[in-house]
């Protein structure tokens, strides 16, 4: 018997057929995880821009202040979170209260020319505390509501609401209450409000003699400073003020 041929046979019936799995195995093209990966990662990332967008449009919103004018409560290139829903439900500011509120038409009587696309970026980055807020915005201290009579100042220098002097304790160190004299009633509907830093603010008291004399309408209050959010060192809910209890409300004075 020949069992050289018997081998070779054997041999041959063992032998994977020519384009069988042995190439298969080899021919396979995987999928490219690399891709997926970066795609599921891009959409994620959108999703999670698109939401803080969201959260920030309508919750709360980090606000970058540009200036100094609130010092020493803020200070320059601190990062604050606006409560959006602080005057939603009914609720209006009070005095004492720390608000970020659209200037236009009663700060900034013309809006700046801007383009588009820059304004768009912007607006996007500035909602997410990334970039400093539009020239249109404001955050100030609510000195005085609608109603109430606004003095500048008693006989010992200080501000005067609705009859009763007020002890500013949030003042920046050695500023007056203001250099400016005045005497305003606020309408109803409108807020007065001032810079803490008062040598150093542009507020109410510079618009006195413009439309609108200085009055920010309520309903152009974006929200209500709650917290500090950067640097950490200071990270933590903003503290309130006692510097206008016992205020009397304004029909108690005007009746």
């Amino acid at each position: 018997m020949d069992t050289e041929a018997q081998h070779t046979e054997r041999d041959r019936s063992s032998a994977p057929e020519e384009g069988s799995g042995e190439r298969s195995r080899f021919m396979h093209v995987p999928d490219r995880p690399d891709t997926l990966s970066w795609g599921r990662a891009a959409f994620l990332g959108l999703l999670c821009t698109v939401a803080l967008l969201l959260f920030s449009a309508f919750v709360l919103q980090p606000f970058l202040i540009p200036s100094g004018s609130m010092e020493p409560t803020l200070r320059v290139g601190d990062r604050v979170l606006v409560n959006k829903l602080a005057y939603r439900f009914g609720s209006e500011p009070q005095r004492g209260d720390v608000v970020v509120f659209d200037g236009t038409g009663s700060f900034v009587q013309e809006t700046p020319a801007e383009n588009p696309v820059t304004a768009l970026l912007r607006g996007a980055a500035s909602s997410l505390g990334l970039a400093e807020p539009a020239e249109t915005d404001f955050v100030k201290r609510v000195v005085g509501v609608g109603g109430d009579r606004v003095v500048c100042c008693d006989k010992r220098g200080r501000l005067e609401v609705n009859g009763r002097s007020v002890h500013e304790e949030y003042l920046y160190p050695g500023d007056n209450p203001s250099e400016v004299a005045f005497d305003i009633v606020v309408p109803d509907g409108t807020l007065w409000v001032m810079g803490d830093h008062r040598s150093n603010s542009r507020d109410s008291r510079d618009h006195l003699g413009q439309p609108g004399g200085g009055m920010v309408p309520v309903d152009r209050v974006v929200g209500r400073v709650d917290w500090l959010g950067w640097p950490l060192g200071r990270l933590g809910p903003l503290g309130g003020t006692e510097a206008f209890t016992g205020i009397r409300p304004p029909d108690a004075i005007h009746g």
